[in-house]
């Protein structure tokens, strides 16, 4: 009889755990099995795996064929690196001690890389969780602030704003106004100060013609006497 090592499905939806089972392998997925041998969570991290390890090894020599998932179980277990090494005792390549040292050097490094894995996974949740605490403390006074935003009463500065705006207006016309007339009174200036000019040598010349006219009437009476 064809054997398979696999796995039977249990828990809800969305939470799955597995029975790592010995089964016919005409036998239904979740139907009846020859022997339970561990059990498979998937939900923790790392994964949870409990597995009966004589019996799983037992199985595997008699050539229980594994499915993908659990052959990934059993060879990190060691139990696949353990059958291994025994048939490498029984070709002679190996004693029962040096297989024996080589498995714990395996297990050994084995347990200090699940111990890293869990030193790092743990890191990483702290630092996950301070990053939510201080998402949720930025958070908590941007709604902080925002509620003192909305409760000030901003009506009033608004109104403020609006009354000292056209006050600015207002300041330029007069600041024009009073440069337009210092424009004019410049303008007014220049053109007095032409007709100044202009009017100056007609006087002169009204000057120059009353004092001919005043000698011409001294000169009148001498000219009488003398005839």
């Amino acid at each position: 009889m064809a054997t398979k090592i696999r796995l039977q499905r249990f828990g809800k939806k969305g939470k799955p755990f597995y029975h790592v089972v010995v089964a016919d392998a005409r036998a239904p997925r979740d139907g009846k099995f020859i022997e339970r041998l561990g059990s498979y969570n998937p939900n923790t991290n790392p994964a949870t795996i409990e597995i009966n390890f004589e019996k799983a090894l037992d199985w595997v020599n008699k050539g229980a064929q594994p499915t993908d998932t659990c052959r990934a179980i059993l060879s990190y277990k060691g139990i696949l690196y353990k059958k291994h090494l025994e048939g490498g005792v029984k070709k002679g390549a190996l004693t029962e001690e040096q297989a024996e040292a080589k498995f714990a050097q395996w297990l050994e490094g084995k347990a200090i890389k699940i111990e890293g894995k869990k030193e790092i996974l743990s890191k990483s949740k702290q630092e996950i969780k301070k990053a939510t605490l201080l998402a949720e403390a930025k958070k908590k006074e941007e709604m902080a602030a925002a509620i003192i935003v909305k409760n000030t009463p901003s009506e009033e500065v608004e109104e403020t704003v609006a009354e000292e705006t056209p006050e600015v207006e207002e300041e330029a016309p007069v600041a024009e106004a009073e440069e337009a007339p210092a424009e004019e009174a410049t303008e007014e200036a220049e053109v007095s100060a032409e007709v100044e000019e202009e009017a100056a040598p007609v006087a002169e010349v009204e000057v120059a013609e009353e004092a001919t006219e005043e000698e011409a009437s001294e000169e009148a009476p001498s000219d009488e006497k003398a005839e």
